[in-house]
């Protein structure tokens, strides 16, 4: 496994693990809402780091791959969306984690994430591995 795909598998672990103890803290409970609030940097981090270091190498790639193009430009539309739910969330409560809407919210920003994280490992990471071979 190369390098940057085993950081990228280790910080999916994290933020899963963060996510499900904000769950068992509770969204509302102070604890929680600390904990969300400490993995705001480091998703934003991941990110970045998928942005800067596996995109450009399988857009490259998929210059000669039609398949790779259109299973890229799925996930990167998708990517725009996870990111709009991420920053939506953490806009709408940088200030303060309360209200009617918030496990609601935090159920859609869970389930953005898990699903994110999980077509990432299952595709495009496996894809990465395989041209980098």
């Amino acid at each position: 496994m190369t390098i940057l795909i085993e950081e990228l598998k280790k910080e999916h672990s994290e933020i899963v693990a963060a996510l499900n103890e904000v769950k068992k803290l509770g969204i509302l409970s102070k604890e929680g809402q600390d904990k969300l609030m400490s993995l705001e940097a480091s998703l934003l981090a991941h990110l970045e780091m998928e942005d800067d270091q596996l995109y450009p190498a399988l857009r490259k790639k998929a210059k000669h791959n039609k398949d790779l193009k259109n299973t890229l430009d799925l996930f990167i539309m998708d990517m725009e969306n996870v990111s709009k739910i991420v920053r939506g969330f953490f806009d709408k409560y940088s200030e303060e984690i309360s209200g009617e809407e918030v496990q609601k919210d935090f159920d859609i920003l869970c389930a953005a994430l898990s699903k994110r994280i999980s077509n990432e490992e299952e595709s495009l990471y496996e894809e990465y591995e395989y041209m980098s071979r």
